[in-house]
C-alpha cells in the first residue's frame, strides 16, 4: 500500500500503549530520515521530517482518541478507557507544538475541564 512516508514510523515510535523518551524518538526519526534520503525517498531536512513524523502521530492518535471513546459509549466497552491517558497527553504535546493544531487542543482542553477521562461519563 502507498501512504505517508512517517505512517509506519509513527505507529511504531507513538504507540498508543508504551511512551518512549522524547530525545530516544527524536534519534530514531531522524535515523530514518537519513537511510530514507540515502535510498533516495526523500529531501526533507530534520526539521520538515520531524513535523511530518509528529503531524502524522498526532492525527492517528485523534482518530484513537475517538474509537477508543466509541468503544465506550457504542459498544459499552470501557477496556480501553486506561488507555486514554497517554494517547491525550501525546495528542496535547504535539497538537500545542504546531500553530495549526494549538487552537483545536485548547478547545478540547476547555470542553474536558479536569474532568478524568478514565471514567466513564
Amino acid at each position: 500500500m502507498h501512504g505517508p512516508i512517517t505512517y509506519d514510523l509513527a505507529s511504531l515510535l507513538r504507540d498508543c500503549y508504551i511512551a518512549w523518551p522524547d530525545d530516544r524518538v527524536n534519534a530514531w526519526v531522524e535515523d530514518y530520515r537519513l537511510r530514507l534520503v540515502d535510498a533516495g525517498l526523500t529531501t526533507l531536512g530534520p526539521a520538515a521530517f520531524l513535523r511530518a513524523f509528529d503531524l502524522m502521530g498526532l492525527q492517528r492518535h485523534i482518530k484513537v482518541l475517538g474509537i477508543f471513546c466509541r468503544l465506550w459509549y457504542r459498544d459499552g466497552k470501557a477496556g480501553y478507557l486506561h488507555d486514554l491517558p497517554l494517547v491525550w497527553n501525546y495528542t496535547c504535546t504535539v497538537g500545542r507544538r504546531y500553530p495549526e493544531t494549538a487552537p483545536m487542543i485548547e478547545l478540547i482542553e476547555r470542553i474536558l475541564g479536569d474532568r478524568d477521562i478514565t471514567v466513564p461519563a
